[in-house]
């Protein structure tokens, strides 16, 4: 903890801490984006003019997806404009200009003007075909379609923001492998990519499925870290993959988003008995309720946010000691938790955790690991990383 200036600890606590307001101006800023839409019945005319186009109805919820994203990300910029490239610059963890910011939002639109409307079609498709259990079948295209974007992501979308390429042969790199051989990942190489294009943060995965797994780094976690920081991480990382996160993560988010389609049925009932002509909505089944639909996800997902950010934590908990016996570098895994407190608040109150952190805080990932240390000084390696024992694990 040390190794935070009095000045870098209050940067980092005022920047994390303006996170905790800007979840709720985010739900702000989607419901008066809904109620402009409906409101103003401008959803409606766009519902209208994909049906002048087409008499097929899979093309024209296509037709109005893409006027519905396009339209929501225009309304939004300014938002997006000063919580993803203002608000970065002013607490000094971006790198890239305006003219790079805009140009990753375009990226961002494109991919999602591709899967967004792919997913609308399908479950609305879904939606009109089964009226009555539409939101237990609108959950499950939901979670299928999460599942497909979490394989291909690593080899299709990623590369689109970021240029990944193979680690160059070293020591380090081959007890990375070493590490993924003996804990049954089926990886073959390791890559780094330039994500201080973009940002100062430092990072690392191990993401896909089916196949597509890979173990990537990014090239400020190669600048700022030493090997043994670097093992940590990716010690972490590999916990994720070997403890099936991303599978118990589909079943935990995939209760979540079935709750949220019964909400949602339920919310988008009573809004159309009270507003629904005045929309001009006909029922669930009409595109031109998207806004309302996204509004009452909106609204559950801000009041999930704790049990949300819980999942989360408990799994990075357990990645956490997982990666400390895998890479057992408990001085190494410290020290990457101080970087992370450059933009992570170091040591919340226990509320403030469980309702905001959806990782460990730093002070807990220390404590965690000089635990660790001071249960395997017999181990010569372990020894050697350090002969004093840090007051928080005593």
């Amino acid at each position: 903890m040390d190794e935070l200036t009095p000045a870098q600890r209050a940067n980092s606590d005022a920047y994390f801490e303006g996170g905790y307001w800007l979840t709720g101006w985010d739900l702000l800023v989607a419901l008066g984006v809904a109620w402009l839409l409906l409101g103003t019945r401008l959803s409606a005319r766009m519902r209208n003019l994909a049906e002048r186009l087409t008499r097929w109805r899979w093309l024209q919820t296509a037709i109005y997806a893409i006027q519905y994203i396009v339209l929501t990300t225009v309304l939004t910029l300014p938002w997006a404009l000063y919580e993803g490239y203002f608000r970065e610059h002013q607490y000094g963890l971006s790198n890239l200009g305006l003219g790079g910011w805009l140009g990753e939002q375009a990226k961002g639109l494109a991919v999602g003007l591709i899967f967004g409307t792919l997913a609308l079609v399908l479950i609305y498709a879904v939606i009109r075909r089964a009226t009555r259990t539409w939101w237990l079948w609108g959950a499950g295209v939901a979670i299928v379609f999460v599942i497909f974007i979490a394989t291909i992501a690593p080899v299709y979308i990623s590369p689109l923001f970021n240029t990944y390429k193979s680690l160059p042969e070293s020591p380090l790199k081959e007890q990375v492998l070493s590490m993924a051989r003996a804990n049954g990942i089926p990886a073959s190489d390791v890559y780094w990519f330039d994500a201080s294009r973009q940002s100062k943060r430092i990072s690392a995965n191990v993401s896909g499925m089916f196949g597509t797994t890979r173990i990537s780094l990014n090239d400020n976690l190669l600048k700022r870290s030493s090997p043994e920081e670097i093992k940590a991480v990716l010690g972490h990382e590999m916990g994720h993959y070997v403890l099936n996160h991303i599978y118990k993560g589909i079943v935990f988010f995939g209760v979540i988003i079935v709750i949220g389609f019964a909400f949602v049925r339920w919310g988008f009932g009573w809004a159309q008995q009270r507003w629904g002509e005045r929309w001009q909505l006909r029922d669930v089944g009409d595109v031109a309720g998207l806004p309302l639909i996204a509004a009452l996800f909106a609204i559950f997902m801000f009041f999930m946010t704790p049990v949300n950010n819980t999942i989360t934590r408990s799994m990075e908990a357990e990645a956490d000691a997982f990666g400390l016996n895998a890479a057992r570098q408990p001085d190494g895994f410290a020290h990457v938790a101080v970087q992370l407190s450059e933009y992570r608040k170091m040591h919340p109150g226990p509320v403030e955790e469980f309702l905001f952190f959806d990782h460990p805080s730093g002070w807990q990932r220390i404590h965690r690991a000089m635990v660790w240390k001071a249960e395997h000084l017999d181990d010569p390696g372990v020894r050697r990383q350090g002969a004093d024992i840090p007051q928080a694990a005593r």
